[in-house]
């Protein structure tokens, strides 16, 4: 096992979603874990079918990491079903970035998924990575390496070596939305170098919120089109070049039949959520490390 701990800024990289899966009325919901971390409180709570990864008491907003206390490979957020959708863009990246842990779910599936893969995931927030080994399973190996660093200094960390990715998987959460100096121009501009010449960025975001017009043209200012899936969540997959083709794409996705079973999705239900509509506004503001999500939400009429 590599596991390097490493203190990085101050924002936190952890996963969440806007919508997830009922735990059941609050009567039945128990609290097996708390406590309060450099960065927020970081609570565990289960069901008799969930447990889930919180930030908020009850877990009454979105739930950072859900897994199934009866199948552990299925993937209960739609999100994370979504996410895999990269690989029919790259079917078999043997190098792998996953900027944001939570309880390890897309680090977990990925390593399954793809048994070549050498498997990087930077998360901020030591204690989330040890509720993750704790209470979901996780565990860092010789194939997945946890580095404890703030994703975007670990992306420029990386650019001064020779290391490139074929895969990176944007997973990175606050307890509200993506850390804003993680939706910038400069910083997919960073990502993208990370890439290799055929790589592939996959981004888990809303597909609802008052940055969409912005952070939609910021990443098509980037990467060029971009398929958009979205359901209750959205996932931006662009790439480091020519877009690969839908009908590459569904050819792609054939060989995933069997080997998405057992995480309880098949290739169609991804399939299907791809698309390279703009449904967006094309004169929206592109965010910078000057213009920020921050300044966004704080504008009157925003």
């Amino acid at each position: 096992m590599r596991l390097r701990l490493r203190r990085g800024w101050i924002l936190s990289v952890l996963p969440a979603v806007l919508w997830a899966p009922q735990l059941g009325a609050q009567e039945d919901l128990r609290q097996i874990h708390s406590e309060r971390s450099q960065y927020r409180q970081v609570l565990v709570y289960e069901n008799k079918d969930l447990r889930c990864l919180c930030f908020t008491r009850m877990c009454m907003i979105g739930r950072q990491s859900c897994a199934d206390r009866h199948a552990a490979d299925r993937l209960v957020f739609e999100y994370a079903r979504m996410m895999l959708g990269a690989l029919f863009l790259r079917p078999d990246p043997h190098d792998v970035l996953i900027i944001g842990l939570g309880g390890g779910t897309l680090a977990h599936t990925m390593e399954k998924l793809l048994p070549q893969a050498q498997i990087d995931v930077v998360e901020i927030d030591p204690a989330v990575l040890r509720v993750a080994q704790q209470y979901f399973s996780f565990q860092p190996d010789d194939r997945v390496h946890v580095t404890i660093e703030d994703g975007r200094a670990y992306v420029r960390r990386m650019l001064r070596g020779n290391k490139r990715y074929q895969l990176i998987m944007l997973d990175a959460y606050e307890r509200q939305y993506i850390p804003e100096h993680m939706l910038t121009r400069e910083f997919l501009t960073e990502v993208r170098s990370l890439l290799t010449s055929d790589g592939i960025v996959a981004a888990n975001t809303f597909s609802s919120s008052r940055l969409y017009q912005n952070e939609s043209v910021t990443y098509r200012a980037v990467f060029g089109p971009f398929y958009n899936l979205k359901s209750n969540n959205r996932v931006i997959m662009a790439a480091n070049g020519p877009l690969p083709s839908l009908d590459e794409v569904s050819r792609n996705s054939r060989a995933f039949s069997e080997a998405f079973r057992p995480f309880g999705l098949t290739p169609d239900s991804v399939l299907t959520l791809f698309s390279t509509r703009e449904d967006w506004d094309p004169k929206a503001r592109v965010l910078t490390d000057q213009y920020s999500p921050a300044n966004l939400l704080n504008s009157r009429g925003f």
